[in-house]
């Protein structure tokens, strides 16, 4: 009897009820692309959720992250291990975030009105589209750089082409002209629909496993055996400098899917079930981006033994291999595969976002091109100019503004709400979540606290203000500006909530 009461309420708790009754269609709040998906159109399976997490995995980014950490001074199995243990953790908001989405078939941005209000989601929102506006435009320069060097090993006189640009923008004129191209690919997908990237996206699945391994094999043949590539050693010089290198590595780590696990809503909205995208993202998140960061470690670690130096950027790696058909193939298949993650990864979800912002004026497509333009100007080729910047000033730097909003939505939802919303509301100028004039201030307050502490160190760390100008334990939070944004802004919104609850 007792195994079967386990199963029922087992049963229970996953079960989906469509909460699409009630809502007013011609509300300001409403709109197709907003509503809550109703229970005949979610299908997604545990597969499917796996899939998704082995397709975002394997993209030139996570290579990146992974080869950065060996340039920065790790061994392999402390790059690695760094790797593993920043995705468990993120894994824990990811799943936490993405039951709302399951349970009641809204997208991110709906779900933020719980908790900042019908009018205050915006800012949630816009910052998580800002963050993945930064992400389309390093996509798009790795697209458009592949092909740069494509032309380059064929024409090697577009080096020569006369300069356009100012010393401070820091771009060349010929993979500005190739960036620029692959931008407007990218923006013709957008016009298309994302209906049209699915070949894309089973092509990529299908070549970049096999890419990856080819370079794996290559690295190893080419280091003489795997042995001599993971005999290298860290180049840290005590056990202090290992430390104050990992923990900022690790919020790094954490960083690199904080816009994930904030908008993962927009994908387990689909679920079948709450144990679809609880086992489909255990299962595949930590395990596809452990073992590909690993190509990535080994290969990065094998360029030293080959070249003398550490190669930590993978094209630059490809462009001096000799034969030109397999610079041109690698290129033209990078390409290929960062414009399938790109839609899928970085133009849904802040496409939402900004359509958030005024649903009757701004549709999916508006919202696109709004990503294609912030993507320019955040000048993504000087992001990932060196991989100190990649981690240090990229990626820990937004996980300072996201981590705080992840704490609040979750506490919102798991200790105000205990799981319970109303999701006519949501779309409702005047309902529970409308708070005073669409803004619930006390999550704007929470925000806030949470993201000052890290203020100091993001300032020292691009060099604004001198480092001895901040106290070293000041500065220092900044090195796990995740952690200490999600914890502050969660337990700040949970005393000021508790009097206050709604429901």
């Amino acid at each position: 009897m007792k195994i079967t009461n386990k199963t029922n309420q087992r049963v229970m708790q996953e079960q989906i009820i469509d909460h699409s009754e009630g809502i007013i269609h011609n509300s300001a709040l409403y709109s197709e692309d907003l509503a809550p998906v109703p229970l005949s159109k979610r299908s997604w399976g545990t597969w499917n959720y796996a899939a998704l997490w082995i397709s975002m995995s394997l993209c030139i980014p996570t290579y990146m992250l992974a080869s950065s950490l060996i340039e920065g001074g790790m061994n392999w199995w402390q790059a690695i291990l760094t790797i593993f243990i920043g995705n468990t953790v993120v894994l824990v908001p990811m799943i936490l975030n993405g039951h709302a989405g399951a349970k009641y078939g809204i997208p991110f941005p709906v779900l933020a009105r719980a908790s900042f209000g019908t009018k205050g989601a915006n800012i949630p929102a816009l910052l998580r589209a800002i963050v993945a506006c930064g992400w389309f435009g390093i996509q798009t320069w790795i697209g458009g750089y592949a092909i740069y060097l494509m032309l380059k090993v064929w024409v090697p006189s577009v080096e020569n082409i006369p300069q356009l640009f100012p010393a401070w923008v820091g771009l060349k004129t010929a993979p500005a002209i190739t960036f620029l191209l692959f931008w407007l690919l990218n923006m013709f997908v957008v016009y298309l629909g994302v209906e049209s990237i699915k070949k894309l996206l089973v092509f990529k699945a299908f070549f970049l496993p096999v890419a990856a391994l080819a370079l794996l094999f290559w690295a190893i043949s080419a280091g003489n055996g795997l042995g001599p590539i993971l005999a290298q050693p860290s180049k840290f010089k005590s056990n202090a400098d290992f430390w104050n290198y990992f923990f900022p590595a690790l919020t790094g780590m954490v960083g690199f899917w904080a816009t994930l696990s904030l908008n993962i809503p927009d994908f387990t909205r689909y679920a079948k079930s709450q144990r679809a995208q609880i086992m489909g993202q255990t299962v595949a998140l930590p395990t596809s981006m452990t073992l590909f960061s690993f190509i990535g470690v080994v290969v990065t670690s094998a360029t030293f033994i080959i070249y003398g130096e550490t190669i930590w950027d993978p094209l630059v790696l490809a462009g001096k291999f000799e034969s030109k058909l397999i610079v041109s193939i690698a290129m033209i298949s990078v390409a290929l595969s960062t414009l399938a993650t790109n839609i899928a990864a970085n133009i849904v979800s802040p496409a939402n976002d900004f359509a958030n912002l005024s649903p009757e004026r701004i549709n999916f497509k508006t919202g696109g091109y709004i990503t294609g333009i912030l993507g320019i100007l955040i000048f993504p080729w000087k992001l990932i100019a060196d991989p100190n910047g990649y981690i240090f000033t990229w990626l820990i730097a937004y996980s300072s503004l996201l981590g705080p909003i992840g704490g609040i939505m979750i506490v919102d939802y798991f200790f105000i709400r205990k799981q319970r919303l109303v999701v006519k509301d949501m779309y409702d100028s005047n309902g529970m979540y409308s708070y005073k004039k669409g803004f619930n201030y006390y999550a704007i307050i929470a925000l806030v606290i949470g993201i000052l502490p890290n203020v100091p160190g993001f300032l020292t760390t691009i060099k604004a203000i001198p480092q001895d100008a901040v106290w070293p334990w000041l500065s220092g939070l900044y090195h796990y500006a995740w952690f200490v944004g999600f914890f502050v802004s969660g337990i700040v919104y949970l005393v000021l909530m508790k009097p206050k609850q709604h429901q």
